[in-house]
């Protein structure tokens, strides 16, 4: 989208009651301006959703206490959501993995958290977090463990409890609840310890950090330039140890929406950096971050100016601002559904990525997000690669082999060198080459195995292309190379049939054939269409671009090949 048109978009945004006044019910075209209703899906974006795990409000909603039958349910609603996610393009998936110094998998440090088994403490009898990552990795999606920081819970809880015992200096209490010192060096080491575990042990493809500040309720008696440095101490601590052990995993947290008080615009007393002493976007340009997703749940000028400062100071690196998703049902916030979806739009053309908070709203469908969602992202999108940690393309793959079956079916099979960690993006198009620049030829993302089986509708060319972990990714590999291209189209100037992509030039019929019937096929043979073999031309103007084969075709069955032709309309 241009600039002009961008600008009207964040008009539009910025004084939504101006641009949209009705006096009726606004159809849906009516509530969203032409230029703006959904700007081009990119290749690169990233799509998110917070899955929270505390009290199972997203996700569990039913306990395991250890038998197959309720450990089956319990995972099955998990692969629910994740199919509902997959549909409306997610591709990352922040799992709250640490609770309240409480765990959804074995550790060694912390309790298990009650939301699993209906008992803090206690196994549901499988691993939660290693399941979650293998279903996210089956649909192509990122997983990033969720980790909340300094809060853990109420100061009589399993977790909290088991921390003041062990470390009696490090918790301290507000209220009902207990908080790691942001002061105390030992904070930062305790993290890292819980987040390497976590890294060391599972394939997580990022650590997202929650609540890493000074809570609103610390009377904070430091200076706050003091109070930053302490606070990007604890972030720093734990960056450093995951990045120690596996460098591509991504490094992100959920910093309060406003960064601090702009030129223009007041953050009403609630930023990150000056209140909380969250340095985000200085942890963006030293490296201790690769992402962030600002907890941006406001709406107008509360909103759009802060975004665009997000994006001024991103740094080259990836910024996914969450949406308070939540605000549109009506036991919320009631929000209209134009609200978040304008956001969603101005975000993209910003060339920022967007986050749901939560999973459950975006699901379940509040006031049509859901089905918005599914419009908006009319293709998939990969998350963009951090070329800041690594921008080493990977060797394309090789030795291509695409086979047909008689249902449909199709097996592709490549080879590649046996690179640690590589995946593999598929794409498909009815040209060739395939176009592996635009989004709208991906059918699979981050496939871990050198082979995938599709269905498709028709016939196509296709193109594998290798991934690293850090997102890079390779040439691709077409499934027919150029001059098997010439040769399966028989594309010898003399050889094919004259077809200008909306008529073809029928070979002029021998008299001793008897076959009034020509059969269009493709190149694997399979039968398109039949037309009656008179005159000089056929109308091909329906057809998709591609290459052909044209047969003659008798009453008794037998038929001979008239010749190739291609359809190409550009």
């Amino acid at each position: 989208m241009g600039r002009n048109a961008l600008a009207a978009c964040l008009v539009f945004a910025l004084y939504p009651t101006t641009a949209n006044a009705q006096t009726t019910s606004p159809t849906f075209q009516e509530q969203y301006p032409s230029d703006c209703l959904f700007a081009p899906s990119p290749k690169y974006e990233v799509r998110a959703v917070w899955l929270t795990t505390i009290g199972g409000i997203d996700w569990p909603h039913s306990y395991a206490n250890g038998s197959a039958s309720s450990i089956e349910r319990q995972q099955r609603e998990l692969t629910t959501i994740l199919d509902q996610l997959k549909a409306v393009g997610t591709n990352v998936v922040l799992l709250q993995t640490r609770v309240r110094a409480t765990t959804i998998y074995p550790s060694a440090m912390e309790p298990w958290d009650g939301c699993l088994s209906g008992n803090p403490g206690k196994s549901p009898g499988y691993d939660a977090l290693k399941f979650a990552i293998d279903e996210c990795h089956k649909r192509g999606m990122q997983l990033h463990a969720w980790v909340v920081t300094i809060p853990v819970g109420k100061w009589t809880s399993a977790g909290c409890t088991q921390l003041r015992k062990r470390y009696p200096r490090l918790i301290k209490k507000i209220g009902p609840d207990g908080y790691m010192d942001p002061e105390n060096m030992q904070t930062g080491t305790y993290l890292a310890d819980i987040c390497e575990e976590i890294v060391r042990n599972y394939d997580v493809d990022g650590i997202h950090l929650d609540y890493i500040r000074y809570p609103e309720t610390w009377k904070i008696k430091v200076s706050r330039s003091q109070g930053r440095r302490n606070i990007t101490a604890i972030a720093t601590a734990i960056s450093q140890r995951v990045k120690r052990l596996k460098p591509w995993v991504m490094m992100s947290c959920s910093p309060i929406g406003k960064s601090d008080d702009l030129s223009r615009y007041s953050s009403r007393g609630w930023n990150a950096r000056t209140v909380v002493c969250q340095d985000a976007q200085e942890w963006l340009r030293t490296g201790v971050m690769d992402a962030l997703f600002p907890m941006m749940y406001f709406r107008d000028n509360h909103f759009y100016p802060f975004a665009i400062d997000w994006q001024e100071r991103s740094y080259g690196k990836i910024v996914a601002p969450g949406l308070a998703t939540y605000m549109l049902s009506r036991h919320e916030g009631n929000w209209p559904l134009v609200t978040v979806s304008q956001e969603m739009n101005v975000l993209r053309n910003l060339g920022l990525g967007h986050t749901h908070f939560r999973s459950k709203f975006l699901t379940d469908n509040e006031k049509g997000i859901y089905r918005f969602a599914q419009r908006f992202n009319q293709t998939p999108a990969l998350v963009p690669p951090m070329t800041w940690l690594s921008s080493a393309l990977p060797d394309a793959p090789k030795a291509f082999r695409q086979t047909k079956y008689s249902n449909g079916v199709v097996d592709l099979i490549w080879q590649s060198n046996d690179a640690e960690n590589l995946l593999y993006n598929i794409y498909a198009s009815r040209t060739w080459p395939v176009d592996v620049n635009d989004a709208r030829n991906i059918v699979a993302t981050r496939v871990a195995d050198k082979h995938i089986t599709l269905k498709p509708k028709g016939d196509y060319f296709y193109a594998v292309t290798a991934v690293d972990r850090y997102g890079n990714e390779s040439k691709p590999l077409q499934s027919v190379e150029k001059d098997e291209y010439r040769d399966e189209g028989n594309a010898v100037a003399a050889g094919l049939l004259p077809c200008d992509g909306r008529r073809l030039e029928l070979p002029q019929k021998p008299s001793t054939l008897d076959a009034k019937v020509v059969a269009i096929e493709t190149m694997q043979g399979r039968l398109i269409a039949t037309r009656p073999y008179i005159g000089s031309h056929l109308d091909v103007s329906q057809m998709p671009e591609g290459f052909y084969q044209l047969r003659s075709l008798n009453r008794k069955g037998i038929t001979h090949r008239l010749g190739f032709f291609m359809i190409k309309r550009r």
